[in-house]
Parts: structure tokens; sequence; C-alpha cells
């Protein structure tokens, strides 16, 4: 009965992302209509998509502390509930400060998010599974972008930009209410469930035995240990990555590559689509070895640097290819390489601290990498503005892809609790 209901659950989760990057794409990809209607430059435009991440960053950390607080199933579905009004509410914006104000609010919105898929994976699935899991979960984020591109492309060719973002609140809405009607936060919450069924789907971490021997670990200590801290950094890297990749490749395309409409939306659809691919890829490769290793932390760990290693490699040669056509390709690699590191992030998290501080250290990794969210597009606005180039701002995320992959080979080790046993193999 749990194993039927945890398939769900996960399937509402890889939903629940998709229609995310349904909202954040769909702003993206109208950008040349929204540059045009507002007469708004490029760094200001740099900073209406940075402000979205002001709001996103500091409910990443709020929303993840709530989620263990109050349990996922509700602030998901309030914060479901917010962020699909605020996304309608975008085209409503008369001025680069009303438009401000919005994507601030939007931003706020959507910041449980991640945190929260994370809780509520941890509370539903089995360690040996997890990775895997959070991997098909988070893998709705690059479908959602995929399906973005065309559908806001073809619409605003058809009938108008701004009626794919009525489309999309209303499919956030009834998401909210499905999720809320029918979604319990943790397995012993059903009805009907025995005890012995429970034994896989309430691992006990390392960490909680100790716990429960001595004092009870407070959340302070797991976030300042090096490999979380550590593992923040890398999420910065990727985040940035992806940052950059959703509010300005579009733009890229359209501005210096010079491509229309129909072509861009088809051409951004490309290292989202082998994005999905290397999502969905990502923790099932690092369950099976460790399955085979018997390695939790190295099975995570490889993965994450050599992916990191690729990506940076891919982005970086993306601000030299010559034709749009080697760029869309090496965008997609370097996208696909750094996706498949993306639930790896999450399931280090998951595997090192006890259940019932996990949503709140997941807030605090992703409120972190999040940051990056502040910088890549303002950074990348002046960037372009100032130097009319996009070449500079590539070879900064290749660069940042690098030391987080460092950070990672070097600093991401297992810690010891306050009784000075080890945690994490």
């Amino acid at each position: 009965m749990i194993k039927r209901y945890s398939i769900f659950v996960v399937v509402m989760l890889f939903l629940a992302n998709a229609i995310n990057y349904l909202d954040r794409s769909a702003f993206s990809v109208a950008v040349p209509y929204i540059k045009k209607s507002l007469d708004i430059n490029a760094a200001e435009l740099g900073i209406i998509m940075s402000v979205f991440f002001v709001g996103y960053a500091i409910f990443n950390f709020i929303g993840g502390y709530l989620s263990d607080k109050y349990g996922p199933r509700k602030i998901f579905a309030g914060s479901m509930t917010l962020w699909s009004i605020f996304c309608g509410l975008t085209i409503t914006a008369f001025n680069f400060v009303s438009l401000f104000v919005i994507r601030l609010l939007f931003g706020f919105g959507e910041g449980p998010l991640a945190a929260t898929t994370n809780k509520t994976v941890n509370n539903w699935v089995p360690k040996e599974k997890r990775a895997r899991a959070t991997g098909i979960a988070f893998s709705g984020s690059p479908l959602g972008g995929a399906i973005a591109g065309p559908i806001v492309g073809f619409i605003a060719i058809l009938w108008n930009w701004k009626i794919s973002f009525i489309v999309i609140t209303l499919i956030g809405i009834i998401w909210a209410i499905v999720w809320y009607k029918f979604i319990k936060d943790k397995p012993r919450d059903l009805p009907n469930v025995s005890e012995e069924e429970l034994k896989d789907y309430e691992p006990e971490t390392e960490m909680a035995a100790v716990s429960k021997k001595s004092a009870k670990t407070p959340l302070t200590f797991y976030l300042k240990q090096p490999t979380i801290l550590c593992t923040a950094i890398a999420f910065f890297a990727y985040n940035f990555i992806l940052y950059f990749f959703t509010t300005w490749f579009p733009g890229y395309l359209s501005m210096e590559r010079h491509l229309n409409i129909e072509s861009m939306s088809i051409a951004t659809s490309v290292p989202w689509i082998v994005g999905f691919f290397g999502l969905v890829l990502s923790g099932t490769i690092s369950d099976f070895i460790y399955k085979k290793t018997g390695k939790l932390l190295f099975s995570r760990k490889v993965i994450l640097v050599s992916g990191l290693l690729c990506s940076a490699v891919c982005i970086g040669l993306t601000g030299l290819a010559k034709t749009a056509v080697s760029a869309v390709i090496l965008m997609a690699l370097g996208i696909f390489f750094m996706y498949i590191t993306g639930a790896l992030y999450w399931a280090v998290i998951s595997d090192t601290v006890e259940a019932d501080k996990v949503g709140g250290a997941s807030g605090f990794v992703h409120t972190l990498a999040n940051i990056s969210g502040i910088i890549a597009p303002s950074v990348t606005g002046f960037i372009v503005q100032f130097t009319g180039s996009f070449t500079s701002a590539f070879l900064l995320a290749g660069a940042l892809a690098l030391i987080g992959a460092v950070c990672v080979w070097i600093f991401v080790k297992p810690f010891k609790v306050k009784n000075n046993k080890q945690h994490v193999a």
C-alpha cells in the first residue's frame, strides 16, 4: 500500500517541478515581448530576472524549516497557489517597478519548492532508492522548461504571449487543490498501515541513532559542517549555470544569433530535453554505484565531480562557438552534464541529516545555492550591456562549475558527531 502511494507522491512532485519551470521559462521566452512593451534595457532586464531570486532564496530556508514544522502537504499547497497567482499577475505589469514587485513576490511564493520536495522524498522513499526518486521528482523541471518554449512561442504567434501565463496559472492552482486533498505528510498518516510496512519508510540515519543516545543534534550542527557547506558551494555553481541558461540563453539566441521567435523557442527546448534525461539518470546511476560499492557518500561524490567538470568544459566552449547550431549542441551537453549532478546535492543532505532536520538543512543549502540566482542574471546583463557579447558570461559560468567540482572533491567527506563517531560511509 505504501509503495503504491509513494509512487503517486513522486509523480505529483514531478508534475510540481514541471509546472515550476513552465512558469520560469515562460518568462524567459517572453523576454523580447516584455522588453519591448515595457521599454527596458538589458541591464534593467537582468535586475528583473535577479529580483525573483531574492524572494526565492529567502524562502528556500523558511519554506524548508516550515515543512519540517508543519509538514510538506500544507506548505507545498500554499506555495504552489501563491506562485501561480503571481505568475498570472506578470501580464498586468505596466513598467519596470511593477514588474520588479511582481517578480519579487513570485520568488517568495516559489521559495519552498525544492526543500519541500526533498523533505517529501525523504519521508516517502527508502534510503537505497532515494537518489533515484529525487532525480525523477526534480526531472520535471527540465521537462517543464522544454515544454514552455514551444508553448509560449506558438501561443505568442497565434494569439498573445499573455494567454500562456493565464493557462499556466490555472494548471498550478489545479495541482495545489489535488495535492492538498490527496497527499499525506508521511506514511504513518495513511489509514490501516502496519508497523512492519513502516520500517522501510522511517529509516534512521546514524546521526539519529547517536542522537537518541545523547542530546538531540541541533540543526546548526549540520549547517556548520564542511560537507554541507561545500555541497552548497557546488550547488551554487550548478544553479549559476542553470539560471544563466534559464534567464539569458533564449535572449542570447535572439540577440546574438538572431533567431526568430519560432526558431528560438524550439532551439531552447533541446538543452531542456537532454537535461531531463540527465536528471533522471543522476540518481539512478548513483544508487547503482552505492549498491555495488556500499559506499554511500562516494556514490554521490563521484557523479558530482565528473558531472561538474564535463559541464564546465561544455559551457565554456559554448561562449566560443561560431554558429547557432554548435552553440545549442554545446549548451545541451553542458546542461546534460550539469543535470546529471542534480539529484545528488539533495541526496547528500538526506543521507547525512536526521529526518526531522532535512527540510531546514535542505532549505539552508538551497538558500546559499540560490544566491547565484540573484547574481547570474544581473551579472550577465551587465556583461552583455558593457561588452556587447555573451562570451565572457559563458566562460564565467564554466569557471564556477570547475570551482564547484574541486570543492566537492577536496572537502565533501565523512564528518563526525560530538561523541567522535564518524557519520556517513
